[in-house]
């Protein structure tokens, strides 16, 4: 099965990390930020997240890896 290529997101971001709160606008709507927590307290969430305080973060590269792991392309 082919994966997409998200890695385009990368270049409109801002930062290297992206706030969970922030990840709907940076996927386009495609997460928002009530799933990627649940699936974070699962453990099926990115790998490599970052908290300061109360506030989550995830690195770009690691959260587009992630979304391609589980994205699939429609025939």
């Amino acid at each position: 099965m082919k994966k997409p290529d998200l890695s385009p997101l990368a270049a409109r971001w801002p930062s290297s990390l992206v706030a969970r709160e922030k990840v709907g606008d940076f996927t386009g709507g495609i997460i928002s930020p009530k799933t990627i927590a649940n699936l974070d307290a699962t453990g099926e969430g990115p790998k490599g997240r970052i908290t300061v305080g109360r506030k989550v973060a995830y690195p770009v590269n690691l959260l587009i890896a992630w979304l391609e792991s589980r994205a699939k392309l429609a025939a």
